[in-house]
């Protein structure tokens, strides 16, 4: 961060936009995708752990998710490639699955928080390694994803198939950008407004933390809770 910007940041005046990801910014499952098209290279196993993913994907919707079981299914196959030929799956997931699927609805959003000047950040919890090139490329420079472990002390080193701290879920999503803010000198009282666009009701514990929650696209659950509660629903994709 530069000194400019930690004075911009210093006013009151400015708001802090956090966004989830998936079904939100994006009109699918990033994690669900990315097993899907696993499946489309002819990656051995992939068929199968993608219906996994696909059964761990109704337990979230359903509120009834074992995250550490999740991560556990879903990370062990980063850790049988090396980086390079992960990356260069992942390229080619960018072109054929999330370039299509950028909308234009959601990147004008992106914009209206970003030419206001807001600090804006992704929060979700999907792992980084498949949401980083997809949060560059929605134009939103910080993310706070499942930060996932690599052997020996290389960022850039193969991953093991382990997590590294808080899972970015549920409460989850409150420590991780409580964490952010605070390795940035701020907490959320530094903002004159603190937005969270978010589909899931999974998301209800950091969209009750802010002072202004958006149902964006919501689920059944959250779509219930956001009448009740007076919360602005937001139909992003019509």
């Amino acid at each position: 961060m530069t000194l400019n910007e930690h004075q911009e940041d210093s006013h009151l005046t400015r708001d802090l936009a956090l966004f989830d990801l998936d079904h939100t910014l994006l009109p699918l499952d990033s994690d669900q995708e990315w097993n899907r098209f696993l499946v489309k290279l002819g990656v051995p196993g992939s068929e199968q752990h993608a219906h996994d993913v696909d059964r761990f994907y109704d337990a979230y919707q359903a509120g009834t998710l074992d995250m550490d079981a999740y991560l556990r299914h879903v990370l062990g196959p980063l850790a049988l490639y090396s980086r390079e030929q992960l990356d260069d799956w992942h390229g080619q997931f960018m072109r054929e699955i999330i370039a299509p699927a950028l909308r234009p609805e959601a990147l004008a959003l992106v914009k209206h928080h970003r030419d206001a000047g807001d600090l804006c950040c992704i929060v979700t919890a999907t792992n980084s390694f498949v949401t980083g090139p997809i949060a560059s490329a929605i134009g939103v420079d910080h993310l706070l994803a499942i930060d996932l472990a690599t052997d020996g002390d290389r960022p850039d080193g193969r991953y093991t198939g382990e997590w590294v701290g808080v899972p970015s879920f549920r409460e989850g999503k409150i420590t991780r950008t409580q964490a952010w803010l605070a390795s940035l000198g701020k907490s959320f009282a530094n903002f004159a407004r603190v937005w969270f666009y978010s589909d899931s009701a999974n998301d209800i514990p950091l969209l009750e933390h802010v002072s202004h929650p958006v149902a964006t696209n919501p689920d059944e659950r959250l779509r219930r809770v956001a009448s009740e509660r007076g919360w602005r629903i937001l139909e992003l994709f019509g």
